[in-house]
C-alpha cells in the first residue's frame, strides 16, 4: 500500500451542480482544478460547511476529472444536511486531497470491487482507473433496497460488470453482497469500501479465496489531519503503513495503531488486527 501522500491544501470550490439520487441521497458537483489535479483514487476531503456553526466533515471525491470533481454522500445529520443545501454558484471549502487512496500499482488484470451503502462514493476512480489500464471490473454493490443502489447505471456504462444485493430482494440477490462475492469466479484482486460489518466480511471471504483485499475504513473523523489520534485501528507492527510512533518495544506487542484518517483510510486486509 501507497503511503506517499499527495499535496493537500484548502481549495475554493464553486458548486456547479446538485442532484438528488434518492431519498437522502445527493451529489454536488464542484470547480476546483487545482484539487481535481491531484486527486487520487480512493482519497476524501473535509467539507468545511458554509455557516462554520458545525465542524468539517469526510466525504470521499466521487469524480474527479478536468476541473470538476464531486461528492455524493448520505444526509444524516447537521453537517451533510447543511451540505445538502448548497446550489449551483455557492461556494464550498475543502481540505485535502487526504488519506493514501488504493494502490493500483501492481496492475492487476482482474478486480473485484465491493461497495455497500455510501461507499459507492470511493470507488468510481479505481474503477475508472482500472478499465482505462485495461482490467475486467466487476462492482459487487449492496444497499437495504433498489433506490438506494444509486449511480449503479453510471458504473454500467464505464464498463463494469455489475452484481447487485439488496437485503428486501427488490434487487439482484436477496441477502448482504459478501455472500454473491464468496459464490463468484475469484478475482486477482478485491477493493472495498462500505460498513465496517461488510468490511470484516469482505476480509474472511478474501482469506478464505486466497485474494489479497484492500480495505476503504469508514470512520467519524474529528480532525482529518492525524492530529488528534480519534480514529485508530490495529495494524501489525510490520506494515508499511505503521507509524512511526509510539515505538514498538522489545518483547511487547506486534500490534500498532494506526490513523485510519493518515496511515489510511485503504489498508490491506490481512495486515488489520480488528
Amino acid at each position: 500500500m501507497s503511503t506517499t501522500a499527495s499535496p493537500c491544501g484548502t481549495f475554493d470550490a464553486t458548486i456547479l451542480d446538485r442532484r438528488e439520487l434518492a431519498a437522502n441521497v445527493v451529489l454536488i458537483g464542484f470547480d476546483a482544478p487545482a484539487l481535481v489535479a491531484v486527486t487520487r483514487p480512493g482519497q476524501y476531503v473535509m467539507a468545511v460547511p458554509p455557516s462554520g456553526e458545525v465542524a468539517s466533515t469526510a466525504l470521499g471525491i466521487y469524480e474527479a476529472q478536468g476541473t470538476r470533481g464531486s461528492l455524493l454522500f448520505f444526509v444524516v445529520g447537521k453537517r451533510t444536511t447543511e451540505l445538502a443545501g448548497l446550489r449551483p454558484g455557492d461556494g464550498l471549502s475543502l481540505t485535502g486531497p487526504l488519506g493514501n487512496g488504493f494502490d493500483l500499482s501492481s496492475n492487476p488484470r482482474d478486480v473485484a470491487i465491493v461497495a455497500g451503502g455510501v461507499g459507492i462514493a470511493s470507488v468510481l476512480l479505481p474503477a475508472q482507473a482500472l478499465l482505462a489500464a485495461g482490467a475486467r471490473v466487476r462492482l459487487f454493490y449492496g444497499a437495504r433496497n433498489r433506490e438506494l443502489l444509486v449511480e449503479r447505471e453510471r458504473f454500467e456504462r464505464e464498463g463494469c460488470e455489475v452484481i447487485l444485493a439488496t437485503d428486501d430482494g427488490s434487487a439482484g440477490h436477496r441477502g448482504y453482497i459478501t455472500q454473491a462475492l464468496e459464490r463468484a469466479e475469484p478475482p486477482e484482486l478485491i477493493l472495498a469500501c462500505g460498513p465496517t460489518p461488510m468490511l470484516r466480511a469482505v476480509a474472511s471471504v478474501a482469506e478464505t479465496l486466497g485474494v489479497r483485499a484492500q480495505l476503504s475504513l469508514e470512520e467519524t473523523f474529528a480532525c482529518g489531519v492525524g492530529g488528534c489520534w480519534g480514529c485508530v485501528v490495529p495494524l501489525i507492527g510490520t506494515s508499511a503503513q505503521a507509524p512511526n510512533f509510539p515505538p514498538l518495544e522489545r518483547g511487547g506487542s506486534d500490534v500498532v495503531y494506526a490513523r485510519i484518517c493518515k496511515e489510511g483510510p485503504v489498508f490491506w486486509a490481512h495486515e488489520l488486527r480488528w
